[in-house]
């Protein structure tokens, strides 16, 4: 299968990487004090941490701190020259991606707001054409693999093979811990289009408070994600944007202690004889699996066909909700996740409408 993007590999363009990649400063870049004070207490953690920060911040009305403009490039600029640390800030526009270059920005990351937008990815594109620069693309706003994907490859058919994708989470209506739906199955889809890609996650937005940071990043490091992007504030509390996620410096050198990085794989005999051992079972499980299913859509076909002779309708909306309530308390006293059984007899009753839909007709 062609590979959807062309990518050139973190180690082969960062010097010295290591996984998990570390990116980590200020949401928004706010005084020249506040950038030195926070990059160097960052850079005593790990002077491989790229430092980050919001030099033009996208907001949803006027008059609210939409980041300090161009003079924060000169303060990005004494940052790397007095810690040597790498850095990174967003872009949103062609004249974004223009005095980035110029400051000699090393990193360019496109937000979740532009991502959406596919006319503003394709001017960023074009600015970027001919220039060898770093650019990472963050999930748009809304749960759509297609803008995510397609703002990744509008970013490669450029010309810019060092790139990434950044799995900040995304809007939900639902009430959720997070100010943002991690939706792992979206980060998990988009590795198994592009397993090259790398995938860095932002615990900062997927989460909303430091308290949820700690779990997040260790989750995506166990998704085996490239690395994390953790906004840190020398004094988060009085931050002039998301002061309630921002970790300090000195937290964020815990959270690093505490992490635990697994490998993706063991060359350890035993372990690959018991894992393959493990993968048949699961093979076997979904075999019989796929049967029953089978077995089931038969049964919904004979149903279709007996309601068909009856003239009795399709849809019997007393006996679905008397078996799906049925069906999740089995679940529950069988320790299966409500949410997931839901989804997939919801999926199962939406098969059976359909198979009795075609006998209907």
């Amino acid at each position: 299968m062609k590979k959807l993007l062309d990518i050139t590999p973190v180690c082969n363009w960062l010097e010295g990487a290591k996984r998990p990649l570390m990116i980590a400063g200020p949401c928004s870049a706010e005084s020249e004090i506040q950038m030195l004070t926070t990059a160097k207490a960052i850079s005593a953690i790990d002077d491989k941490i790229i430092f980050r920060a919001g030099i033009w911040k996208p907001r949803t009305r006027p008059n609210a701190f939409e980041g300090v403009g161009s003079i924060g490039l000169q303060w990005m600029k004494k940052v790397k020259e007095e810690t040597g640390m790498l850095t990174a800030t967003e872009v949103a526009n062609t004249s974004h991606v223009e005095e980035c270059l110029k400051a000699g920005i090393d990193i360019l990351w496109i937000g979740a707001r532009t991502t959406v937008n596919p006319f503003s990815v394709q001017e960023i594109a074009n600015a970027l054409k001919g220039t060898d620069i770093p650019v990472f693309v963050k999930n748009p706003v809304n749960p759509d693999l297609q803008l995510w994907i397609g703002a990744l490859e509008r970013i490669n058919q450029a010309g810019i093979t060092k790139i990434a994708a950044i799995h900040r989470g995304f809007h939900s209506h639902s009430v959720t811990p997070f100010r943002n739906d991690p939706k792992w199955e979206m980060a998990i889809e988009l590795r198994t289009l592009c397993p090259e890609l790398p995938i860095i996650c932002d615990p900062s937005h997927i989460c909303g408070n430091t308290d949820l940071i700690p779990y997040i990043s260790q989750k995506a490091l166990d998704m085996d994600m490239h690395g994390l992007m953790i906004e840190t504030h020398c004094m988060p509390s009085i931050a002039l944007s998301d002061a309630k996620q921002q970790l300090t410096p000195g937290q964020l050198s815990s959270l690093i202690e505490k992490l635990v990085v697994r490998k993706s794989n063991s060359e350890n005999i035993e372990f690959k004889s018991k894992l393959e051992e493990l993968r048949e079972s699961i093979n076997k499980t979904d075999d019989e699996l796929l049967q029953i299913l089978m077995n089931r859509m038969l049964v919904a076909e004979k149903i279709g066909a007996y309601k068909k002779e009856n003239k009795v309708t399709i849809l019997q909306t007393n006996r679905w909700e008397s078996l799906l309530n049925e069906r999740l308390n089995n679940a529950s006293m069988m320790g299966l996740s409500e949410s997931f059984v839901r989804s997939l007899y919801v999926l199962i009753h939406e098969e059976s409408i359909r198979k009795q839909t075609e006998i209907m007709n």
